[in-house]
Formats: structure tokens, sequence, C-alpha cells
């Protein structure tokens, strides 16, 4: 990982003024300025390199709103008709005394609320305004809100953490000042609670910093100074994520989510120390446990010595609440690394953890998967349970949490900057509305497949001419991005891992294109056995095995804690195990090229698919005999470099990871 510190100590020059070229780059942009048209950090805090638009801001296109669409038709659509957590009869957060839905209805209402802003859809909108007015209405004389859950006799406070998250993006759609009154008395609530009795058990106590940045938002919006002692009072309550050798635990979605608390926590301090610290947990956990492709760690439930291999999964709460993270990390420290990693796990771990229907998911996926069944596997896995089948309802709290992890991921595609700028950043098909420069609010499209194609085209649209700066994230993969303006190249080198800085007056109909050219590259993870895992460009490879999905009864396969509502029709809702029907176990020649096939774009807009990925690739291997489903009906761990390989050399096909819901993406390797 780049070291990144050291540079809040430095301010670098901004892109604002006169420039005698019209492009230029830089490793971050200055915080000197202050933007005058969103809501940013205020004194005291640490200013931020970059600044979220409101929700709803950005429209998505293409491939991701096609996602996000499937998502509306699939299972987070409609949850609140299936999941027993959601029913609204003696709900907790509609009823007091209620018993359904504490935790639950918070994780489902996040994403389904996110996608209705982004898809702007009535019928979502008009759902999540029942439950947000069931929220405000629950709020109490003291200030507190929602159902008292306890643990030990004490109010456990995540879920009301969750439900500050969705207030948020509600005040960003709306401006719904009753949602500013609500958070300031909620949080002087929390003010008068003593410390022996504040975020005392596991999960609040993990995962304190989710009501940090909660504080953050609303302590910018108000000025409100009596936040600045609660977020002290916070972080001294909320589990240690600052030690450099040991995590507070090792649970897979505490480590995703809860690592940036130090560097949230370093908004307030300054000291960066703090921010050092979440870069610390990050690098520490991918060292000992995330020796693999994807972006992620092998911790199953919880990490265990010894179990790191690629065969190892996360959950599919880990890869949205990692997602998550890195966009926080992105808007604190500007550094390119994490627009790099979200990517990462966006397209190549995320996708692959839902069915291409999005009407079921599997609890754990894993980089290494020849097999997702609904057996047990434990020891194997650390979790006990049929948790690698694509079940509607056999994994509770991802079930209902996985739908924001695409709608988040939207609303970072572009964002402001401190000097009335824009900047793209991630890279998507999109519309953003967004003030920039004089006050002038200008459209700016992006048309784009990436990660599919090369080329992004960006269209300014603006009533008048307007000027502001126009950054661009270059990969710290591309070696050779160019980019055009109104067809004229420009002659700038472009380092990777820097920003461009594109400084003019806009006039519309104005057009940038930027190209991304994508290269091979083979990553060795020494740690296991000296197996390699193929990218192109951000795109990480994995073998094509041929799936076969054999659909079963819901009802069979799920865990105890699921659910149905009454008359809920579970059959119109299968699990699918999907078994492996070619060969898997093979080792990569490196030494032979790795030739792209391109294919035709998908009719359905979903790249996500083996029938319908645009992109295929042919490369060499040869089978490993002794590598086989081992006894506990896993993927066994890597074989040993020296191990009998076929003498047969193959041709293999190799796709994008995120499209490969059985895959090999660490091989071992063929030496000839």
């Amino acid at each position: 990982m780049k070291k990144t510190i050291l540079f809040f100590s430095i301010l670098l020059a901004s892109c604002a003024g006169k420039q005698t070229q019209e492009i230029r780059t830089m490793e971050r942009l200055s915080t000197a300025s202050h933007n005058d048209y969103y809501v940013s950090n205020r004194a005291p805090l640490q200013p931020l390199q970059f600044i979220k638009l409101p929700a709803g801001s950005i429209e998505p296109e293409g491939w991701i709103r096609r996602q996000i669409e499937l998502q509306k038709d699939g299972l987070c659509g409609h949850l609140g008709e299936i999941s027993a957590w959601l029913q609204k009869e003696n709900n907790a957060w509609l009823k007091n005394g209620g018993e359904w839905g504490w935790e639950e209805v918070p994780y489902w209402l996040r994403g389904y609320g996110n996608m209705a802003y982004a898809l702007r859809d009535e019928t979502l909108l008009k759902e999540t305004k029942f439950w947000i007015e069931a929220i405000l209405s629950s709020q109490r004389a003291d200030g507190n809100f929602g159902p008292v859950h306890l643990n030990n006799g004490k109010q456990d406070f995540w879920p009301n953490m969750i439900v500050l998250w969705i207030m948020q993006s509600y005040h960003e759609y709306t401006n719904d000042n009753r949602v500013i009154d609500f958070m300031t008395r909620y949080c002087h609530y929390l003010q008068t609670v003593p410390d022996d009795a504040f975020l005392s058990s596991y999960w609040e106590n993990s995962r304190g910093g989710d009501n940090l940045w909660s504080v953050v938002w609303l302590y910018n919006r108000t000025g409100d100074e009596s936040l600045l002692p609660l977020a002290e009072k916070i972080h001294r309550n909320t589990a240690d994520w600052t030690k450099s050798t040991q995590l507070p635990n090792w649970h897979n979605v505490n480590v995703a989510q809860c690592f940036r608390e130090p560097a949230t926590y370093f908004l307030f301090t300054k000291d960066s120390a703090m921010l050092a610290a979440s870069y610390n947990v990050q690098s520490l956990v991918r060292r000992a446990f995330g020796q693999v492709p994807g972006g992620m760690f092998g911790a199953d439930e919880n990490a265990r010595i010894g179990f790191f291999d690629p065969r190892q999964g996360t959950e599919t709460c880990g890869f949205v609440e990692q997602m998550a993270s890195d966009e926080i990390m992105l808007l604190i420290s500007g550094d390119p690394y994490w627009a790099d990693h979200l990517e990462d796990v966006a397209f190549n771990s995320y996708p692959a953890s839902l069915m291409p229907d999005y009407r079921a998911l599997r609890y754990l996926t894993c980089p290494n998967m020849a097999i997702s069944d609904s057996r047990n596997h434990h020891p194997g896995l650390d979790n006990s349970g049929p948790f690698l089948a694509m079940n509607p309802f056999s994994s509770r709290c991802c079930q209902h949490n996985h739908g924001f992890g695409w709608p988040y991921y939207v609303e970072h595609l572009v964002l402001a900057t401190p000097d009335n700028g824009v900047a793209a950043v991630l890279y998507n098909s999109c519309k953003a509305n967004v003030k920039v420069g004089d006050g002038t609010e200008i459209t700016l499209r992006e048309q784009t497949n990436y990660p599919f194609e090369e080329m992004t085209r960006f269209t300014v649209g603006t009533s008048e001419n307007v000027s502001f700066p126009f950054y661009l994230r270059i990969p710290s993969w591309c070696k050779n991005a160019s980019v055009l303006i109104n067809g004229k190249k420009q002659q700038t080198k472009l380092a990777p891992g820097t920003y461009a800085c594109i400084e003019r007056e806009w006039k519309d109909g104005d057009e940038v294109v930027l190209n991304l050219p994508m290269e091979y590259a083979v990553r060795q993870w020494q740690v296991n056995k000296n197996s390699v895992s193929v990218d192109y460009g951000p795109l990480t490879l994995s073998l094509k095995i041929e799936e076969e999905y054999k659909q079963m009864p819901s009802t069979e396969t799920a865990v105890w804690d699921s659910k149905w509502q009454e008359g809920a029709d579970a059959s119109a809702w299968p699990t699918f195990e999907i078994l492996p029907a070619s060969p898997w176990n093979y080792a990569l020649r490196v030494q032979s090229p790795i030739t792209l096939q391109r294919r035709n774009w998908p009719s359905d807009n979903n790249p996500f698919t083996l029938s319908s990925v645009p992109m295929e690739f042919k490369a060499q291997g040869r089978l490993v005999p002794e590598w086989k489903i081992d006894e506990y009906g896993l993927c066994g761990v890597l074989p040993y470099e020296n191990a009998r390989k076929s003498d047969c050399l193959d041709e293999i096909t190799l796709v994008p990871m995120g499209a490969a819901r059985l895959r090999i993406s660490a091989f071992p390797v063929a030496e000839r």
C-alpha cells in the first residue's frame, strides 16, 4: 500500500487560477478553499478532500442502473413482502413493544431508501417515507427513539446507528428539516448516557465509528459545538482499532466496517496517527488473511490462524461494508488507493455473491470456490450451516443489509471539490447535477461500459459558460492514460495514482474523453503457495467453470432463524445450489500468452454472468489431479508448488471474476 500519511503537512497547489495549459496532474487536491454550495467539514474539523453530493443528485445509467433495477425487482425490493422481520404487524419500529425487526428494518431500509433515490421510483419512495415517518414519530421526550433492545440490562444502540445513516440520506434527498431536529435531540440524549451504559455490547462497541460519522454529518449542518465532546465520548467508548498488531476482534464484517473509525476521529483531532491507524488495519488484515485476489480477506465468520487459503470466504455484508468504508476513506484522505480498492471489491467480489436476478444471495463467497451447495462445511469454514448456497432466507443479516452496496457506490461516482469543482473518481455511466464555479448548475453526463472497456466519455451540459476545475482519477494500474478535450489529445503525462485536473471555461456540449488502456498483470501470493492471479486493468480473471444450477425449496435449506411472513409464498423464492460442470483444478501456465476475445455487449445490460460477460480470455493450464474437493466438501486448499500436474497442456478460458459464481482466481503455477 502506498504511504500516504505525510501529505497532510503539505498543501499542494490548487487547480484554481490561471493556467498555462488546460490539464495538469496532482497527488491530492488543495483544501485551502471551501466549497460554496455543498455541506462539507466546518471548523475545527479537518477539511475533507472530496464532498459527497446529496443523495439523488446522481442518476445511474448503463450496467450499474441495471444492477439496481435487478435489485429492485429482486430480494431487496420485495423483502418487505416476504421477510417476517419486516412485517408491519407487531413490528418493533411501528409499535411500542413490538417484537420484529430490531436490526433488520434499519439494515433493509438503508439500501431500499437509497435505491429509491437513485431510481427516483415513486413506489419505492412511498414505502420509504412510510418507514421514515414511523421512525420520526418513535422519538421520545428524552430524545431516544426506536425499540429499546437490551443487552445485560443496557440499551444496545447499534440499530440506531444504522437509522442515522438512513435519516441523513432522506434529508439530503428531501431537505426535510425534521431530520436535523430528530438527530440533534438524539445526540443530546446520547450525551446523558453514562459511559458504563454506552456502547457496552459486542456489535455496538465494535461499530461506534458509524455513530461517529453521523456526528460529523450533523455538526457540519448545525455547528452545534456540544457535538464535539460527543465525538470524543463515542471514540473512547468504541473498541480500540488503533493498535498496530492486534485487532479488537477478527469478525469479517466488523473489520471491513470498523477499521475506518480512527480515520473518522482524525477529523476531530487532526492527529495523523489516527489516520495512519486505519491504514494499518487495512494492511494488517490483508497481510495476515488477505493474500488473495478480490480485495478482501479470508475470514468466513471470523478470521482464524491457519485459515487463509483463498477457499476461505467473506460475508456479503462484508463486501458492502468494505465498499462503504472505502468511500468514506476516499472523502477523508483523497487517496486514490481507496477508489482503486473499492473497484476491486465492487467489480470482482460483490457481484458473484448474488444470483444473476438478485433473488437470492449466499452468506459466504470465496476467491476459490469450486462448489456452492447447501452442506455444512464446518470446520473448513468457521460457520456451521448451509452458507454457500444461494438462499433468499439463510443469511438474516446479509439478506437485509446487502442492498446499500450499489446505491452508495452510485452516490460516489461524482464528487464536489473544495474549490467549487467536480471530480469523477469512480467510473460508470450516470448523469450528475452539480453546482460549480460561480454557482451554475451543470449536468455532467458520463457514458462508458467501464470496467469492460477502456474509454469513458464526459459531456458537460450548461445553460451558460462557466469556469471550474474538473478532476479525473488516474487508476494506479494504468500506465498510459490519456485525455482528449473536444477531440484534441492533451500532451500532459498522466501518472498512475494521481488526479488530472482540467481548468477551463466550459460551454454547453464540451466533451472530455478519458482513455485508460488496460494491460495484463500477474500477482503472486507468496503465503499461499506462490499462487498467482491475473489482472486486466481493474478486473481480476477467474477460470471459467461451467455452472450447473440445482433448484431446491428454500424451506429445506434455511437455517433456524429464517422466517417468512404469514402468507408469503416461499416456493416463489427458491434456493439454488451451483455445482461444477467442468474441471476446475487447473494450474495456470503463466509463460503462455493470454488473449482477449471480446463478445457482444449483453442485450440485458448485465455483464456479470457467464452467458453474458462481454470479455473472455484464452490461456493455458494443466490439471492438478491431487487438488480435489476435500473432506469438508470444499475446494481443497491450494496444492504445493511441486504437486504433480498433467502432461497435457490444455487451453482454458478465463472470465472476469465478478461474473463467475464458481471460480478459481488464485492459481497454482504450471512452469512448463
